[in-house]
């Protein structure tokens, strides 16, 4: 059958597995999981700089992207036998099922809260005895997501504050313990209270369902745009930045609030 018959996720599989056959690309051959998972990676963070510009051409573009990653992955997988993309999607079929009672069976769910329970609690289920809640949470995620997600499984069994006032209270008491360290110049000890501060507030952010992680991006974004404005100022009047005083730039960073708003 011509490839241009099948429907476009039958060829892309066909297509992942002529780019690792005997007369495919050389390159793709010779990669393996761990070679691949650089781009993983890159190719989902650029979906998700897709999401955050908005732009939906993009975002079909570089999911396609990550869906070839899939693919790749898979036929990798298939040249031992160990499974196929059919396989990986029968899995999160039945998973999805399995998971929605409240959609493909007889339970009856309609607040979305009660709904992210009762997936922990069938996730929670579906391990083995002496398995840990926290063990499905990905050693590579960033820091601010992965403490996200660590405290959002402890919260579906219960484990939280009551209310935002006590995770609030909480920080106050871990700044004040950093400010000790600080003092003490224990760079340990500063190692310590520093993450105890940013579990912290990751931890008070969850209450108000504002994510860390682009919380923090948008500051990132926001001190990149005033940074650059200091040096198109210098660059406009002649100056070299690194000749500037301090005060020259803050008087320009001052000025970019306003501006850049």
């Amino acid at each position: 059958m011509n490839l241009k018959d099948l429907p476009p996720l039958y060829r892309l599989k066909e297509i992942a597995k002529i780019l690792r056959s005997k007369n495919g690309c050389p390159w793709d051959r010779e990669q393996t999981f761990d070679s691949l998972k650089p781009y993983l990676v890159e190719e989902t963070y650029e979906v998700y700089d897709a999401i955050e510009k908005g732009n939906l051409g993009e975002l079909k573009e570089e999911l396609g992207d990550l869906l070839y990653q899939i693919y790749a992955h898979s036929e990798i997988a298939s040249e031992t036998s160990s499974f196929t993309i059919d396989d990986v999607a029968e899995g999160i079929i039945n998973k999805l099922i399995k998971r929605h009672p409240h959609v493909f069976g007889d339970e009856t769910i309609t607040d979305a809260g009660r709904v992210k329970d009762r997936w922990e609690r069938i996730k929670k289920s579906e391990k083995s005895k002496g398995v840990s809640i926290l063990d499905g949470v990905p050693r590579h995620l960033p820091g601010l997501l992965m403490a996200r997600r660590i405290q959002d499984k402890v919260s579906h069994v219960g484990f939280d504050w009551e209310k935002i006032d006590d995770a609030m209270s909480k920080l106050d008491e871990e700044i004040a313990e950093f400010k000790e360290a600080v003092d003490s110049q224990d760079n340990e000890k500063i190692y310590d209270e520093a993450g105890d501060i940013l579990f912290s507030i990751v931890n008070i952010l969850r209450f108000k369902k504002v994510d860390a992680e682009d919380a923090l991006r948008r500051t990132i974004d926001k001190f990149t745009n005033r940074f650059k404005y200091i040096e198109m100022k210098a660059d406009e009047s002649g100056k070299e930045i690194d000749k500037m005083t301090l005060e020259e730039m803050d008087k320009l960073w001052e000025e970019s609030k306003k501006t850049l708003r």
